[in-house]
């Protein structure tokens, strides 16, 4: 486990319903636990919006001033070198939903390579729009390194239709991701599935550590 963490992808992928999750998990095992929220584009769900469950859990949290207003302004606290400056904490990162919003990560780009303890996860969701083949999902990957000056270490495949989401749905996706592992050289992590699904799926996808999630809807990750 890398001191910090973090999640792109494409709009709608479910980045940060990953990375908040993560971040309860971590802190939840007795980590002491930070989440930044670098998603400066105002996005389809913020990381505040789980504010209660987050302190709950006496997680960290650092957002955006405008986070969950109807402005869209890309300013970050000062408070935002904290994933950098206070290494006592494991970091949880929610990056920005494309190339634009990755542009936030920039500023803590130099430092979280000095220190080479770092994953980042490019989450796909190949029923998105901008996302539905193993190129698209590409094109996107490279956009976000570019804007960030960070290299991706690994994917996750959180395709799904929300609460109409089949098992074969899951199937059929498993092809993309594999696809878009072998063009860039990047391994598959995961594939993300609803924890009614599961054992339908049980023995189709490597297995590979169960999270429950608990916002949206709970899932499991295989």
């Amino acid at each position: 486990m890398k001191r910090v963490t973090l999640f792109a992808g494409h709009y709608g992928s479910g980045k940060t319903n990953l990375a908040v999750n993560y971040a309860l998990r971590l802190a939840r095992s007795g980590v002491k636990t930070l989440i930044a929220d670098l998603d400066i584009v105002n996005p389809y769900f913020r990381t505040r919006d789980s504010e209660a469950e987050l302190k709950t859990a006496n997680v960290r949290i650092i957002v955006s001033p405008y986070a969950n207003s109807n402005v869209d302004v890309p300013a970050l606290p000062d408070e935002m070198y904290a994933v950098t400056d206070d290494t006592s904490y494991h970091a949880v990162i929610d990056v920005g939903g494309d190339d634009r919003g990755a542009l936030a990560l920039g500023r803590l780009a130099p430092a979280l390579r000095l220190e080479n303890d770092c994953d980042m996860l490019f989450v796909a969701n190949f029923y998105r729009p901008l996302t539905q083949t193993a190129s698209d999902a590409y094109a996107a990957l490279k956009e976000i390194e570019a804007a960030s000056h960070m290299r991706f270490t690994g994917i996750i495949n959180n395709s799904n239709l929300g609460a109409l989401t089949a098992p074969e749905d899951i199937l059929a996706t498993d092809v993309f991701a594999r696809e878009l592992s072998d063009m860039s050289a990047l391994p598959l992590i995961c594939t993300t599935v609803e924890e009614r699904l599961a054992g339908s799926l049980s023995g189709k996808l490597k297995r590979i550590t169960p999270i429950r999630l608990h916002f949206r809807s709970d899932w499991a990750i295989y």
